[in-house]
C-alpha cells in the first residue's frame, strides 16, 4: 500500500516514529504539499481543548500532555512531544495556517481506565515486536538506531522530489510487518485502532477527504485497512471509562531517552535536538558544542580540535559507507581527538549533550490544580527555579529567604513531592546551614496532583497531611519522625497535634530500644526549632521524659546480648549520646546530661553487659573527659584480664577503639592503653587467637593507613622501646627525644603567609 493523498481518494496517512527528526521534517514536507483542510495528530481527543496553547510563544518543548484520573491522580499518563516530533511539528503547522486540529486515539478516560488490564494482558500476550528494530535486522544492521538514521534521518531532509515517498514506503514496510505479526503483542492496539477509525470517518464527513493524519507507522496499515463502524463499535463496547483532567506539563530531554525509563523510541534526544534545529553544517556545530561544554570543565580543548574531530567523523562516515555522520561517528571523533580516547569526558558529554537536560516550559495560561498555581507562585517568589539539571543548594537559615526555600522544599517533602533531597551542610556543621541536591522531574506533576487533595496551597495541604499522619501512624518512630518533619516544615498549627500523638505513643511503649530510637530526632528537632524560633516547650517535656526514661531502663536492657542485639544496642548508645548532648543545649538544663553519664558509669563497669557495649560507655566517658585516662587503663586491665573470655574481651576492644571512634590515634597517643591491648594479644592462647581473629582484623582493618602505620611502628620497636631511663630527655613511645627548634622554625613563615602576619622577622645569628 502507499500513503493516499486527496488526489487517491482517501486521506493523507503519514506513519511516523515518534520523536524523529527526519519524520518531522517530512511530515512538515507533506504538509506544505498537501496543504490539507485538517490535520489529526495521535493522541487523547480530551486534548482538543488545549491544542490552541501549542501556538503560545511562552510554550518551550519538550512539553507533554498529562492526564490524571481525578478521583485517583495518581492514575495518570504522559504524551511527550519535543520540538522534533512529527506531531508537534504537524500542531504547530496546522495553527500557523489556520487548519483545524485535532486529537485521534482511544480517549484518555478509558485508556487510563485500562492501564491495569492492559498490562496484565501484555504479559500474557508476550514479547511486543519492535518494529523499528525487526526493519534494522531485516537489512542486516545489529543496531536500530543506525538503521533509522541511515534509512529516514539523514535522506529525510524535506527537500525529496515527492515529498509523500517516504511515508508511501514506511507504510508498505508496516503493512509486510502486520501482515506477519498481526497485533506484534500490542493487544490494546486493536481497541485503539478501532477508535482512531472511527474519529477518522467523523472528520471525512465533516472536513472531506482532504485530510491528514500524523500517527505511529504501525498504526497505518489498521487505518487504511477497510472494516464496517459496527465491526468497530463493538470492539468499544463496555470498556471502562474514568473521570479525567488534562493539562500541558513541562518534560525533559531525559525522560525522552529509553534508557531512562520512559520507551519513547530514542536514546539520543540532545543529539536528535541538535540535527533537527541546526540550520546548516551540523556536525561542524555539534563538535563546536561539545568544545564548549569540555572548556567550560577545564579540558584543554582548541578550534584546532574542532576541526580535526568533524574531519575524523566524515571519513569514518565514508569509511563505514554512511549517507551522512551520524551520532556514533561523531562520539568516535571526539573521543579520540577531544577525550583522548579516554570515557570519562566522554560520558559527561553524552550526559549533558546527547541525552541533554532541557526543561520545557509551559505558560500560565494552561490548566492546573490549585496546589500547583500555589507552588509556582512561591517559586517565583522565592526565585527558585525548577531544573532538569541536578544541582545543590546551600541554605543560610538565619536569612529570611533561604529559611522560606527550607520551609517550602521540607513541606514539599512531606507531601511526598521529592523536589530536593537533604545533604550533610557543606562548610558547617551548625544548624543555621542546610544543603539540598534538587532535580526537577515531570512525573512530580503527578504527585503534586495526588497532594491536591490535602488542600489548595502548600501550606494547607502539608499541615492537613501532617494532621491525617499523627492520628494514623502507630509507631513511636513514625511520629516522631512527623514531628521533625513538622518542625522542620514551620508547620507551628499542627505540633499541638502532633506533640499529644507522641506522648501518648511513648506512654504506651515500653520498649527501651524503641525510645533510644526515637530520642536523636527528637532532639535534633529541638535544636532546629530553636534555629527556626518555634516554640518547642511541649516537645522539649516529652523528649526529657523519654530521655530520663532511656537513662533508667538501658542497663537492664543491655544485659544479656546476644552478638547480634549487642551490635543493635552499640549504634543505639552512639545515637542517644549524642542526643543527650543536643538535648543539653536545647533546654539548657544540665540534668540530662548527668543522668547519663551516671548510666554510661553503670554500663562500663556491669560485667553481665555486652562487651562491645562496655567498651563503648567507657570510650564516651573518657572522651567526654568523664573518666581519667588511669580508670579508663584499669577498665581496660579488667576486660582484658586473663579470665576473660578472649571473644568478649575482642568485642570490648571493639566498642572501645573501633574505627568509627577515631580509636587508632587514641592507641598511638596512649603508651598505657597501647601496652595493654598489645599485652592481651601476646596473651590469647594459640588455639583460640583464631577464634578471635575476623573480630580483631575488623577493628583495626578499618583504621586510618596512617593511624595503622604509625602502630606498627610503634609495636615494632617493642614495649619496653623508650621506657627505659625515665629522665627529662627520654623519649615518649613514637616520638624523638626532645624538640628540633631548627625543624619547627621552618614552618613559621608558611604559618605568617596563611594568617596573613606580613614576612617573618629576620632571626639572628647568634640567638
Amino acid at each position: 500500500m502507499t500513503a493516499r493523498g486527496p488526489g487517491h481518494g482517501g486521506p493523507l496517512l503519514l506513519g511516523v516514529r515518534h520523536h524523529g527528526p527526519g519524520s518531522a521534517r517530512a511530515v512538515h514536507a507533506a504538509l506544505e504539499a498537501a496543504r490539507p483542510r485538517a490535520v489529526l495528530v495521535e493522541g487523547p481527543p480530551e486534548g482538543d481543548a488545549l491544542v490552541r496553547l501549542a501556538a503560545d510563544d511562552r510554550m518551550k518543548p519538550p512539553v507533554a500532555l498529562l492526564a490524571h484520573a481525578v478521583d485517583d491522580p495518581g492514575l495518570a499518563s504522559f504524551w511527550p512531544m519535543a520540538d522534533f516530533s512529527p506531531e508537534w511539528v504537524a500542531i504547530r503547522w496546522a495553527l500557523a495556517h489556520g487548519t483545524p486540529v485535532r486529537f485521534v486515539d482511544l480517549p484518555a478516560a478509558n485508556s487510563l481506565a485500562m492501564a491495569e488490564y492492559a498490562a496484565k494482558e501484555q504479559g500474557q500476550a508476550g514479547r511486543a515486536v519492535d518494529p523499528i528494530g525487526t526493519l534494522a535486522e531485516t537489512a542486516g544492521y545489529d543496531d536500530p538506531e543506525r538503521w533509522w538514521e541511515d534509512v529516514v534521518e539523514h535522506r529525510a531532509d524535506g527537500r525529496a522530489a515527492d515529498p509523500l515517498a517516504p511515508f508511501a514506503a514506511l507504510a508498505d514496510a508496516m503493512t509486510a510487518l502486520r501482515e506477519a505479526y498481526g497485533e506484534g503483542g500490542h493487544p490494546q492496539d486493536a481497541v485503539r485502532e478501532a477508535c482512531m477509525r472511527l474519529q477518522l470517518r467523523g472528520a471525512r464527513k465533516e472536513f472531506g477527504e482532504h485530510i491528514a493524519v500524523v500517527c505511529g507507522a504501525w498504526h497505518v496499515p489498521a487505518l487504511a485497512a477497510r472494516t464496517t463502524v459496527a465491526a468497530d463499535r463493538s470492539l468499544l463496547k463496555g470498556i471502562p471509562k474514568v473521570r479525567t483532567e488534562l493539562t500541558w506539563v513541562p518534560w525533559t530531554h531525559r525522560r525522552l531517552a529509553r534508557h531512562s525509563g520512559y520507551g519513547a523510541g530514542i536514546e539520543s534526544p540532545g543529539w536528535y535536538g541538535h540535527v533537527y534545529g541546526a540550520p546548516d553544517r551540523p556536525v561542524e556545530r555539534w563538535m563546536t558544542k561539545v568544545a564548549g561544554l569540555l572548556r567550560e570543565e577545564d579540558k584543554p580543548v582548541s578550534s584546532a580540535h574542532v576541526i580535526e574531530a568533524v574531519r575524523l567523523a566524515e571519513t569514518l562516515a565514508a569509511l563505514r559507507d554512511r549517507p551522512a555522520v551520524g551520532l556514533t561517528e561523531a562520539t568516535d571523533a571526539v573521543r579520540a581527538v577531544m577525550c583522548e580516547g579516554s570515557d570519562v569526558p566522554l560520558d559527561l558529554v553524552r550526559d549533558r549533550l546527547v541525552v541533554g537536560e532541557i526543561l520545557g516550559e509551559v505558560p500560565d495560561s494552561a490548566p492546573a490544580v490549585p496546589l500547583q498555581r500555589d507552588l509556582d507562585g512561591q517559586q517565583r517568589t522565592l526565585r527558585l527555579r525548577p531544573e532538569a539539571r541536578e544541582r545543590e543548594l546551600d541554605l543560610d537559615l538565619r536569612k529570611e529567604t533561604d529559611a522560606a526555600r527550607s520551609r517550602l522544599l521540607h513541606r514539599l517533602r512531606l507531601l511526598g513531592v521529592d523536589w530536593g533531597a537533604p545533604l550533610a551542610g557543606r562548610g558547617s556543621t551548625g544548624t543555621f546551614r542546610e544543603s539540598w541536591r534538587l532535580r526537577w522531574e515531570p512525573e512530580l506533576f503527578v504527585r503534586i496532583a495526588e497532594a491536591g487533595v490535602w488542600g489548595t496551597t502548600v501550606l494547607a495541604a502539608a499541615s492537613a497531611k501532617a494532621e491525617a499522619d499523627a492520628v494514623s501512624v502507630s509507631s513511636l518512630a513514625g511520629v516522631t519522625a512527623l514531628a521533625e518533619q513538622c518542625l522542620l516544615a514551620g508547620l507551628s498549627e499542627v505540633l499541638p497535634v502532633v506533640m499529644r500523638a507522641l506522648a501518648d505513643r511513648a506512654a504506651l511503649d515500653a520498649d527501651v530500644g524503641h525510645l533510644a530510637d526515637a530520642l536523636p530526632a527528637l532532639a535534633r528537632s529541638l535544636r532546629y526549632g530553636d534555629v527556626r524560633s518555634t516554640d518547642g516547650a511541649a516537645l522539649a517535656e516529652v523528649t526529657v521524659g523519654i530521655a530520663e526514661r532511656v537513662c533508667v531502663g538501658l542497663p537492664p536492657a543491655c544485659t544479656g546480648l546476644d552478638t547480634d542485639a549487642a551490635a543493635e544496642m552499640h549504634g543505639r548508645l552512639d545515637g542517644v549520646h549524642t542526643a543527650i548532648g543536643l538535648l543539653a543545649d536545647a533546654v539548657r538544663a544540665e540534668g540530662p546530661a548527668e543522668r547519663w553519664a551516671g548510666t554510661l558509669r553503670k554500663l562500663s563497669a556491669r560485667d553481665a553487659v555486652a562487651g562491645v557495649i562496655r567498651g563503648r560507655a567507657t570510650r564516651l566517658l573518657l572522651d567526654d573527659g568523664l573518666l581519667t585516662g588511669s580508670e579508663a587503663a584499669r577498665l581496660m586491665g579488667q576486660a582484658l584480664s586473663p579470665g576473660t573470655p578472649p571473644a568478649e574481651a575482642a568485642a570490648w576492644i571493639e566498642g572501645f577503639v573501633g574505627a568509627e571512634t577515631g580509636g587508632g590515634m587514641l592507641l598511638v597517643h596512649d603508651e598505657r592503653l597501647l601496652g595493654l591491648v598489645d599485652a592481651w594479644l601476646t596473651g590469647i592462647p594459640a588455639g583460640e587467637f583464631t577464634g578471635v581473629l575476623p573480630l580483631l582484623r575488623r577493628t583495626f582493618s578499618d583504621y586510618e593507613p596512617g593511624a595503622r602505620r604509625a602502630l606498627g611502628d610503634l609495636v615494632r620497636r617493642g614495649p619496653e622501646a623508650g621506657r627505659t631511663g625515665g629522665g627529662a630527655g627520654t623519649a615518649a613511645q613514637g616520638f624523638g627525644e626532645g624538640l628540633d627548634e631548627e625543624r619547627a622554625d621552618a614552618v613559621v613563615p608558611v604559618l605568617r603567609l596563611l594568617l596573613g602576619c606580613g614576612a617573618p622577622a629576620a632571626r639572628a645569628e647568634n640567638g
